[in-house]
C-alpha cells in the first residue's frame, strides 16, 4: 500500500513539475481558456487535477514548439559550402 501512494505522489509531482514550466515557457497569446498566472496557480494548489487540466485545456493545439522548416545538409552536399572551398 504504501508502495503505491509513493508511486503515486512521484507520478503527481512530475506532472506538476512538467506543468509548470511548460505553462511559464509558453507564450501568453498562446495559452487557451485562462490567463498564464490563473493556469499557474491552478497547477500549483490543485496538484493533479490541476495539471491535467492545463495539459487538456490550456496548452496549445500541438505541441506548442515550432519545428525547424529547413532540413540539415551535409556540407559535402551544400553547394553554399561548396562554393566557399
Amino acid at each position: 500500500m504504501v508502495r503505491i501512494a509513493v508511486i503515486a505522489t512521484i507520478i503527481v509531482l512530475a506532472l506538476m513539475i512538467f506543468a509548470i514550466i511548460d505553462c511559464s515557457r509558453t507564450p501568453e497569446n498562446q495559452i487557451r481558456s485562462l490567463p498564464k498566472w490563473a493556469w499557474l496557480v491552478i497547477i500549483i494548489f490543485v496538484p493533479g487535477i490541476g495539471s491535467l487540466a492545463w495539459i487538456i485545456a490550456g496548452r496549445p493545439k500541438g505541441n506548442g514548439r515550432r519545428r525547424r522548416k529547413g532540413k540539415i545538409v551535409p556540407p559535402d552536399d551544400n553547394p553554399d559550402f561548396l562554393r566557399k572551398l
